[in-house]
């Protein structure tokens, strides 16, 4: 049977605005009637992903995600003294085997089309099978032929690929299915999007009657709310998709919890300095059918000492969802506010 492991987390921001919408406002969410504040799993994936305590512990390990992968080696085709047209046409094939090519004829920056139209998530050792080809092209001076563009391959998977998975149009035999599911966090409370107006001082404007004032003018929305993320990982799909290698699976799991627990959305941090970790945390492991505890906070949680209402209220879901459902999922947890457990206790626990 699978092996979910789920992480449930309380994450007190005060003034912040990580994560905005189109109109520079925090994102929100009506939630039992109540407007909540709201972190997408796209931000909280993509601060995840990219801090340095993931990388750090999984140097080497980590993918590329990007549009330019074709264009890379375009540069390197130049550098080695091949024509533009050549250049060109060479690595827009490499391109179109990664995603699709694109194809601007107007475009100012004639390697533009060397570039795919879509986001394209390669693992690091697939780079370097896009550089080595590009060099032996470079070196035989010819077009790549389809034998040699058989650049993407199944093992040695990058982990962050491996955990939220990737998805090729032009190459589905190696798509792959995210083992990590991340809900978009929300506050537990009902909040009220402030607005903050500021403004900037000019040091070389002389203070006149005639010239007074500031030099700009603006405003910027936030609030603050104890946040609930839920996270479920499922394992067994983890270790197939990271070709059994259980050694980086765990890994791969510490850092990414770790990172759960201590990095931030990067929204505005200068503004608001709103850094966090969690105050709060539970980690369950077992075969029953996953579940998330957000209905504990249908009724929004008001007044002071939210942090222990909403601890209390969470436990108790839990403990009665697996009295109603006859479940025995195996846990552990720790509470900052009260000195209960630790952080080893939790890592410990998801990798054993």
């Amino acid at each position: 049977m699978t092996t979910f492991i789920q992480l449930h987390l309380l994450t007190a921001y005060p003034a912040a605005n990580l994560n905005r919408d189109d109109t520079g406002s925090p994102k929100t969410v009506v939630l039992g009637g109540a407007t909540r504040l709201r972190v997408s799993s796209q931000s909280l994936k993509r601060a995840w992903r990219t801090s340095e305590l993931f990388e750090q512990a999984l140097s080497g390990n980590i993918g590329i995600r990007s549009g330019r992968i074709a264009r890379e080696a375009a540069k390197i085709l130049i550098e080695k003294g091949i024509d533009e047209k050549k250049t060109i046409e060479w690595a827009a094939k490499i391109a179109d085997y990664l995603g699709k090519a694109k194809a601007d004829k107007k475009a100012k920056d004639p390697l533009t089309n060397t570039e795919t139209e879509q986001l394209v998530h390669i693992s690091p050792a697939e780079f370097d099978a896009v550089m080595a080809l590009t060099h032996r092209l470079a070196e035989v001076k010819r077009a790549p032929n389809e034998d040699e563009l058989d650049l993407l391959r199944h093992d040695r998977m990058a982990v962050d690929i491996a955990m939220f998975g990737r998805m090729l149009a032009n190459k589905p035999e190696f798509n792959v299915e995210a083992a990590c599911q991340v809900a978009h966090a929300f506050g537990v409370s009902e909040t009220i999007v402030e607005d903050d107006f500021f403004t900037a001082v000019d040091d070389l404007r002389k203070t006149s009657l005639e010239d007074a004032g500031a030099g700009h003018l603006g405003e910027a929305g936030f609030g603050s709310a104890l946040f609930y993320t839920y996270i479920c990982i499922d394992k067994d799909l983890l270790v197939k998709n990271l070709n059994g290698n259980e050694e980086l699976v765990n890994k791969t799991l510490r850092a990414f919890t770790e990172a759960a627990l201590k990095v931030s959305p990067t929204g505005k941090q200068n503004s608001f300095a709103s850094r966090a970790y969690a105050s709060w945390a539970l980690a369950e492991k077992g075969t029953d059918q996953p579940r998330s505890l957000a209905a504990a906070f249908y009724n929004p949680i008001n007044g002071t000492n939210q942090l222990d209402a909403a601890v209390k209220r969470i436990t108790e879901l839990r403990e009665n969802m697996n009295t109603v459902y006859e479940q025995q999922t195996s846990c552990v947890d720790f509470d900052v506010m009260k000195k209960k457990g630790s952080i080893k206790d939790v890592l410990d626990f998801i990798c054993a």
